[in-house]
């Protein structure tokens, strides 16, 4: 079992910047890959980023450039450093984990507002 907590959500005016972490606990040596998704009202979930153990990241398209996401192994933690931000940004924030057989954890969401 892997239990994820996301902190640091919050109000940001567009053009600003905001940190996402997501510590895990459990059985995370199964723990494969690490990213985030997002999902706004009335809108079906959409994948954010992730990031892989051994290094590698992967950005949906609409945030590539603004979003980094980073990852602490040691510390079983997945940041999203959020720059440039637009009002579209505007979802509650899911901190997902995928083990090695490919099975999903979530955590329970922050939310994110930016305002004009």
């Amino acid at each position: 079992q892997v239990q994820l907590v996301e902190s640091g959500g919050g109000l940001v005016q567009a053009g600003g910047s905001l940190t996402l972490s997501c510590a895990a606990s459990g059985r995370t040596f199964s723990i494969n890959a690490m990213g985030w998704y997002r999902q706004a009202p009335g809108k079906q979930r959409e994948f954010v980023a992730l990031k892989y153990t051994g290094g590698s990241t992967n950005y949906a398209d609409s945030v590539k450039g603004r979003f980094t996401i980073s990852r602490d192994n040691t510390k079983n933690t997945v940041f999203l450093l959020m720059n440039s931000l637009k009002p579209e940004d505007t979802a509650v924030y899911y901190c997902n984990a995928r083990d090695f057989v490919a099975y999903d954890y979530w955590g329970q969401g922050t939310q994110v507002t930016v305002s004009s």
